[in-house]
């Protein structure tokens, strides 16, 4: 089995205002930077629309509801400062899910060994009943409770590396200990949470990294910390949420991270997988907003989840 990618070119049709950092070109980039021929052998498959049952796991009815239809017919409707949706961004956002629970559909048949969702828009800040952070619905959320839902799958875990804490993700796990989350992040940095004693009801972690912080603080962290709760926890499913936001190019934090920081990381958790639980691992990206570094990233994370451990 090789490793599967789900995208959907309906997820180029999410624009945003004029200099916004989360712009179609930040696909355009994952997906040029997975043409090369190295990774000839993976499984490329375009994702379907998530349903309204889907997202209602993780989401208020009200909240999806003012997602699909409150979609503009031209323009942009601005949901906060950082957040707009234009008109194809409600189908966006339903293919970005749908990527998600697709994946996990493809892997508990036997049909892929693990995948990467190269989606947008990100889902990782959006909350229960609300988006915001560029997020609409949280696509790593939904995918892990269909897991749940429809295989019967009993401990789901998502691993979070990117630069600004999962805020969405914490918020539906932090009640329901057969959840787990863990955040490496930049702390402080928007949207403000993630706190180290913000614990859920013991079934998150929160590893803050002080502005700066570069391979050796992260990789000590990510050892020290994420691993040893991660495997406490037990799960039977891995989800990554892929950002790529703490590599020293980026903009939007001020993290050191470099590709060959996420090619291990990616490895650390590949490894665990595959002795754990039946090498179940779903990505999905989230932020990285210089496009080489977010392109040169793609393909190590990529190339670590096809290594056979």
């Amino acid at each position: 089995m090789e490793t599967l990618l789900v995208s959907h070119f309906a997820c180029l049709d999410h624009e945003v205002p004029d200099g916004h950092p989360e712009r179609p070109d930040r696909l355009r980039a994952v997906l040029g930077a997975l043409e090369a021929e190295e990774f000839v052998l993976l499984i490329r498959a375009q994702a379907p629309l998530a349903t309204v049952e889907q997202l209602e796991r993780v989401h208020t009815a009200a909240h999806v509801a003012s997602m699909l239809d409150g979609e503009p017919m031209e323009g942009f409707r601005r949901i906060d400062p950082d957040t707009a949706m234009s008109p194809g961004s409600a189908e966006a956002a339903l293919r970005a899910a749908g990527a998600v629970v697709y994946a996990v559909d493809e892997i508990m048949a036997g049909n892929a060994r693990n995948a990467f969702c190269a989606i947008r828009p990100p889902g990782h800040h959006a909350e229960p009943d609300r988006a915001m952070g560029f997020c609409l619905f949280n696509n790593v959320a939904v995918g892990a409770l269909h897991a749940r839902a429809a295989h019967g799958l009993k401990r789901p875990a998502v691993i979070d590396f990117d630069a600004h804490h999962g805020n969405g993700t914490h918020a539906a796990f932090e009640h329901d200990a057969s959840l787990f989350y863990a955040s490496t992040h930049q702390y402080p940095l928007y949207p403000g949470t993630g706190a180290p004693d913000e614990r859920g009801v013991g079934n998150i972690l929160n590893a803050c990294l002080a502005p700066g912080s570069g391979s050796d603080a992260f990789r000590a962290t990510f050892s020290e910390m994420v691993m040893p709760a991660l495997a406490q926890f037990d799960p039977d499913f891995i989800f990554i949420s892929a950002g790529f936001d703490a590599h020293a190019a980026d903009p939007l934090s001020d993290m050191r991270l470099t590709e060959d920081d996420y090619a291990w990381a990616t490895a650390e958790l590949v490894r665990y997988a595959e002795k754990h639980c039946a090498g179940r691992v779903v990505s999905t990206l989230e932020g990285g907003y210089d496009l080489a570094a977010l392109g040169s990233s793609t393909r190590a994370h990529v190339r670590a989840l096809q290594n056979t451990f």
